[in-house]
């Protein structure tokens, strides 16, 4: 699998702060990366630095295989949204999108309006300020202007964070369509887990400025999701059983335990098999983790965002 970022012990400090300690991030091409992590953990740090706008204390990284003046030339292929949305308030969604592809040397009449039809603001008046605008249309018109100049990699710091239902969906529904039709990675943080876990194929886990986990939308599944759990202290007798009936059974971490996938709906049928084997059952139930279950857990219980 190629990457796109990838960081090596990345570290920012602030007088005696340390903000970010040494991150080894690895961002895939073609998917959307979700960074998650409670408040002040280090989320916003990395994504000033990967963008060019803050330099690392120590560390480095390199961006479509580049590092040093090599990758700040690439850094015209990536689209940042970071905090709020750098608007004009008095100038409409087509002139503020008019003076960003100005400034990259983009040609404005073939680039605007396809953005704003791309990001759902195709039928919003010309001549509506975007001081007036909606929180989700500010957003949608923060993703506009980040894709103009055609980024390979976008860039968003909490792109859905105060919308409503509907808002959120909006903009989830737009980044898997850029992920799925136009191949843009996406690196997005965001505090609603329950939403990444919609879009997102792969997670990082920042506590505290350190990175302590990355792993895929697969990984994440195998981890939590819904699932039998089978105590046992015949764990290869079990196994052969349950393969044998075509479950998908598979070792825990945790001493004496297996995970079935799927076929939840057979737990009675599996526990049968097992005692009929003559293998000691010792516990077997239904167990459903959420994204922010195996989070919190990851964490110690810090609540997100």
């Amino acid at each position: 699998m190629g990457y796109i970022l990838e960081t090596q012990a990345i570290t920012k400090r602030y007088g005696s702060k340390t903000a970010v300690r040494d991150v080894d991030m690895h961002i895939p091409e073609g998917q959307i990366y979700g960074l998650i992590g409670p408040n002040g953990a280090g989320k916003t740090t990395i994504m000033r630095m990967i963008s060019g706008l803050a330099s690392p204390t120590q560390g480095d990284y390199t961006l479509f295989g580049k590092s040093g003046d090599e990758r700040g030339r690439m850094l015209r292929q990536v689209g940042v949204l970071i905090e709020e949305p750098g608007l004009y308030p008095k100038l409409s969604a087509q002139e503020n999108l008019k003076i960003k592809c100005i400034g990259l040397g983009v040609d404005p009449a073939a680039t605007v309006p396809e953005l704003l039809e791309g990001v759902g603001l195709g039928g919003v008046d010309p001549k509506k300020a975007a001081g007036s605008f909606s929180l989700g249309m500010r957003q949608r018109l923060g993703i506009a202007m980040a894709l103009v100049g055609e980024p390979k990699l976008l860039i968003l710091d909490e792109p859905i964070n105060g919308l409503d239902p509907q808002g959120i969906a909006d903009v989830r529904e737009i980044l898997v369509k850029m992920r799925d039709e136009k191949g843009i990675t996406i690196l997005i943080s965001s505090h609603i887990l329950e939403e990444l876990d919609k879009m997102a194929d792969c997670y990082g886990v920042i506590y505290q400025g350190s990175l302590l986990d990355e792993f895929t939308a697969e990984q994440l599944h195998l981890r939590s999701g819904r699932y039998v759990k089978i105590r046992t202290e015949d764990t290869d007798g079990a196994l052969e059983v349950l393969r044998g009936m075509g479950m998908e059974a598979q070792r825990m971490e945790e001493k004496d335990c297996i995970r079935v996938s799927g076929n939840t709906d057979r737990t009675a049928e599996m526990a049968k098999a097992l005692v009929n084997a003559g293998i000691p059952l010792q516990e077997i139930f239904l167990r459903t983790i959420s994204l922010e279950d195996y989070y919190l857990n990851m964490t110690g219980g810090i609540h997100h965002e």
